[in-house]
């Protein structure tokens, strides 16, 4: 029986959360605990065995809250350009044998387990480029096969990460329905924040705590 494909999560964590007031993203608690600890948690939950984390606003103190353990830490020093640098960073460190990446946003609390194995599931049974949806339309996280690293990188400029990448081959994009498992939203302003504080459905993505800035 042949060996499952290699598929190591790669977590976008650098952003500094300028329109949050300055709030390192990877910081933000959530469940107790960073959001960068969570979404590692999450990837590896949902079949991800090995993960890559991009680091950028307070990669110290970032390092220093949060539990990375057998997550390989990759700094951008050019985190301020904007998501597309992070992705590039990442993808030049994922080891060579691996056959694909999932990406995930470090500030999509909503995203579970549940959505990331069918992410992975849709890629074992053959698609290349996989992306979870909601209510039909595209949303993170999105898989990656390793035949589309090289273009995957240099489309990603400024804050458009892999969807120069999804456009180019929207065809052959494969879309998996989460919608039932995961909430899409990601976390951009104060009311993002108080949306998730405020929300009361029995969802699995529902928070126990509001989140707050360490």
């Amino acid at each position: 029986m042949a060996a499952p494909p290699y598929v190591p999560a790669l977590v976008l964590a650098a952003g500094g959360g300028r329109r949050l007031g300055g709030w390192p993203k990877a910081l933000i608690r959530y469940r107790g605990r960073p959001l960068l600890e969570h979404a590692l948690a999450v990837v590896r939950a949902g079949g991800c065995t090995d993960s890559v984390a991009v680091l950028g606003a307070a990669a110290d103190q970032v390092r220093a809250a949060a539990d990375t353990e057998d997550c390989l830490l990759v700094d951008n020093p050019d985190w301020m350009s904007g998501m597309g640098s992070s992705l590039r960073a990442g993808l030049a460190a994922l080891p060579p044998s691996a056959d694909a990446v999932l990406v995930m946003l470090v500030d999509t609390p909503g995203v579970t387990p549940a959505a990331v194995a069918r992410l992975l599931a849709a890629h074992r049974a053959g698609a290349d480029l996989v992306a979870a949806a909601y209510d039909g339309r595209r949303g993170h996280p999105v898989l990656i096969a390793a035949r589309h690293f090289a273009e995957a990188a240099a489309g990603a400029e400024g804050d458009a990460g892999a969807r120069a990448l999804l456009a180019a081959h929207a065809p052959d994009v494969r879309l998996v329905e989460c919608g039932d498992v995961a909430v899409p939203d990601d976390l951009d302003t104060p009311a993002d924040l108080a949306r998730w504080t405020d929300r009361q459905d029995d969802g699995p993505c529902a928070p126990d705590v509001p989140l707050v800035h360490p």
